[in-house]
């Protein structure tokens, strides 16, 4: 399984950015993906999670009303689209895929694309 996670970069606060992560490889019967966002020296911070085939979501409470995942099946890509950026969601930013969106646990991880966002 790979993903391949894309869109970072740097933006103004207030702003707008959308990150795209594609999956290749085994297909699976019933899965989520999701995306984590990582700051220097601190812990792993789960962000959002959409269940592939029922599309029901879950976001942490710092992004909810901000953020929104959503997927392409045909695509096999799912997004976050990110408004409202603020100067603290500045870190790497992780999808993965894992069996269900709630609780989301990654079993398969793209690498990071960083987001910098500029006061």
């Amino acid at each position: 399984v790979q993903l391949q996670a894309s869109g970072g970069g740097l933006v103004q606060a207030g702003g707008s950015l959308r990150l795209s992560c594609t999956y290749s490889g085994r297909t699976f019967g019933s899965y989520a993906m999701g995306w984590y966002r990582q700051a220097p020296g601190k812990e792993r911070e789960f962000v959002a999670a959409i269940q592939w085939s029922e599309a029901g979501t879950y976001y942490v409470d710092s992004v909810k009303g901000r953020f929104t995942i959503s997927r392409d099946n045909t695509k096999k890509t799912v997004y976050l689209q990110m408004n409202s950026l603020k100067p603290e969601d500045t870190v790497v930013y992780y999808c993965a895929i894992g069996p269900r969106y709630y609780p989301f646990v990654g079993d398969y991880w793209g690498q990071g694309t960083l987001v910098t966002v500029s006061s």
